[in-house]
């Protein structure tokens, strides 16, 4: 599917604040509020606005520490890759779980209030199963997030041929 450079400007405001009033954000984009709230309502058919969401202060929510940690499975069959999917996404600690390709079969993003539960998160829950061969954990000290997704390419946004 294909943008135009209305259906960015929608997004851009709707990801800086995605509460907004339909009246606010025509305004914002220079567009009458019945093709704001048609624009965004495609947007969502289509799937490019899956939902809307809080962003949370990590510290401010007790989840201070963070840390990536990488993991191999064996075998490496889908079922046991499903499998462990589904179990890890489910962990209350996991923010952020990545099925990776290379010498690790999953990337998990962790939050929690302190270094040793990190340790715990490691050792209680991850090595317990049966299927993980490996873990390797690295702590951060720093997320930079980018909370507004733009166009890719410089000659981006390219206007769509679809009627408006």
């Amino acid at each position: 599917m294909e943008l135009d450079a209305l259906d960015w400007a929608l997004l851009r405001e709707l990801q800086n604040d995605a509460r907004q009033t339909n009246r606010d954000l025509a305004a914002k984009t220079g567009v009458s509020p019945s093709t704001s709230l048609e624009r965004v309502r495609l947007l969502r058919e289509r799937g490019v606005i899956t939902g809307y969401h809080a962003a949370l202060d990590l510290d401010a929510a007790g989840r201070p520490v963070q840390a990536l940690i990488l993991v191999r499975i064996r075998p490496p069959a889908r079922p046991v890759i499903e499998g462990f999917r589904e179990w890890a996404a489910r962990l209350p600690e996991v923010i952020g779980l990545f099925v990776t390709s290379g010498a690790h079969d999953f990337l998990i993003h962790i939050a929690v209030p302190d270094v040793d539960s990190v340790y715990a998160f490691v050792i209680d829950r991850l090595t317990e199963r049966r299927e993980v061969a490996d873990v390797q954990t690295t702590m951060i000290y720093e997320h930079v997030q980018s909370r507004c997704m733009e166009p890719t390419s410089p000659d981006r946004p390219r206007s769509s041929r679809r009627a408006r």
